[in-house]
């Protein structure tokens, strides 16, 4: 974990605005250890994102400012509003060499992780669940390792997180989201997923409040991802802390999709 250096710039009671599903990285993370729960046993409160150290005290002691951050950060809740926080890459004209290089990767992703429709042995893997106690449209199981080779270099069969539904019964595997270092060019990020395919995203301009600001005192219409501000001088005006960036990029793969537009769709 990098709690540490985040730690120095960002107070941990406000690290679950900070979804990663969103999870990428700005540095390389330790790999995490691993999993100690037996198959059997239900799924552990890991409520660590790559880059965070997030207690789950707060999220339990704050249920609804936690839910509410989540949902800010929701891939179900990208809309315009989003737009000032979100920057996304643009499509490139399509071409049958991208298009073959895509296959290529759910060719290897697809049976990488058929193991994984079994969320157990995902968990056994050393993958971590983010926020388990806070409902989310999805929930990402990281993998600490993966997260770490994908800073410097792309393995299809390794995607940073994979993404499942919540169930009566456990969790649903959905698809999986692939990172990449926070400074990489879109030529970098084409190189591993093409741009054509796919759109890269990551989120940008970002104002937490003001340091020593409470949970139940924040104000997310102006702070955080969903917030109003999103400007260094709005967010200095309100006393708040800037941030250009957050994470690295991310881009997400559902390949259990039947229609192809949607495999890669946002």
């Amino acid at each position: 974990m990098i709690h540490k250096i985040i730690g120095k710039i960002i107070d941990k009671k406000f690290a679950i605005i900070l979804l990663a599903a969103a999870a990428s990285f700005c540095v390389p993370s330790l790999p995490a250890q691993q999993s100690q729960i037996p198959p059997s046993s239900p799924a552990p409160a890991h409520d660590s994102m790559p880059g965070m150290d997030m207690s789950q005290h707060d999220s339990d002691k704050n249920p609804d400012a936690a839910k509410a951050a989540h949902d800010a950060m929701s891939d179900d809740d990208m809309d315009e509003s989003m737009s000032a926080h979100m920057y996304m890459t643009t499509l490139r004209p399509a071409n049958p060499a991208d298009e073959k290089r895509a296959e290529e990767i759910l060719a290897q992703l697809r049976p990488a992780i058929e193991k994984y429709k079994d969320y157990r042995v995902a968990l056994a893997d050393g993958f971590k669940i983010f926020g388990p106690n806070v409902p989310q449209p999805q929930y990402h199981f990281t993998n600490y390792t993966y997260a770490f080779e994908a800073s410097v270099a792309f393995n299809p069969a390794h995607p940073t997180s994979l993404l499942y539904k919540k169930t009566s019964d456990g969790y649903e595997l959905v698809g999986a989201m692939y990172t990449a270092r926070k400074f990489a060019s879109e030529d970098d990020l084409n190189a591993r997923v093409p741009l054509s395919i796919a759109r890269w995203h990551k989120h940008t301009n970002l104002c937490l409040p003001p340091r020593g600001t409470s949970l139940q005192q924040a104000n997310f219409k102006e702070f955080g991802l969903h917030g109003s501000i999103a400007t260094p001088e709005a967010c200095e005006q309100a006393g708040g802390r800037w941030f250009p960036q957050i994470f690295g990029w991310m881009v997400h793969v559902y390949p259990y999709e039947t229609d192809p537009a949607k495999i890669w769709a946002h």
